[in-house]
């Protein structure tokens, strides 16, 4: 059973008609203890099929674990969406998904493979000064439901920051799938963005409140 109909798998081949550059999805799953695992799977794997552009290698977490590591990987499913560079490598933008990108995040996901596409975020001057600057490193999660419509704002600009500067890493986390990681940063509403595990931002806020969150976050306690 299809878990894209024919209007939704239309429309994805129209978003994904001119990648300038190849997509890898990258997913990372458990064999067993990861629910979600397999359905990750077959929704990626039916993405691929509309788009020649967009391919996708599934690899264990726990046999490739140096992999994982080196991706910012430590559960599963997780996703890390890579463009092809100029040697035909795939470069690690630092976008990443943690738990699958369904209901409104299916969007999220679309906006990321056109991202990573391109290689590049649509930010303001300013937000790029900022990242220009950065001297420390920048991990950013985005707490996020499936049935959130605001949601997916919070994550793509988390994601756009992510592709302007190697510094930041950006995931989304779908906080059902993950309740612990939840629990551990006081979630209750959604959207809800945790900066380096200490600086909080609540809702979809603006880029420019966020990239102050942000500065607020690499400075010393």
């Amino acid at each position: 059973m299809s878990v894209l109909n024919a209007e939704v798998r239309e429309q994805v081949r129209q978003a994904l008609a001119d990648l300038p550059r190849p997509v890898l999805l990258e997913l990372f799953v458990r064999a067993q203890g990861c629910e979600m695992c397999k359905e990750t799977q077959s929704l990626l794997e039916e993405l691929a099929e509309v788009s020649p552009n967009v391919s996708v290698e599934v690899r264990d977490l726990n046999a490739q674990a140096e992999l994982a590591a080196k991706r910012g990987v430590d559960a599963a499913p997780a996703l890390v969406v890579l463009g092809e560079g100029p040697q035909g490598t795939w470069e690690d933008a630092g976008v990443l998904f943690f738990g699958i990108p369904s209901g409104y995040e299916f969007t999220s996901l679309i906006h990321a493979i056109q991202g990573v596409a391109r290689g590049e975020g649509e930010l303001s001057s300013q937000t790029r000064e900022v990242l220009a600057a950065l001297d420390q490193d920048v991990d950013i999660h985005v707490f996020v439901t499936p049935t959130c419509p605001y949601c997916p704002r919070a994550v793509v600009l988390a994601h756009q920051l992510a592709l302007a500067s190697p510094r930041v890493r950006s995931a989304m986390v779908e906080a059902m799938e993950f309740p612990e990681w939840s629990m551990q940063h006081g979630v209750s509403g959604v959207p809800h963005s945790v900066i380096n595990q200490q600086v909080h931002v609540i809702g979809a806020v603006p880029e420019s409140q966020f990239v102050e969150e942000l500065q607020r976050a690499l400075q010393p306690a």
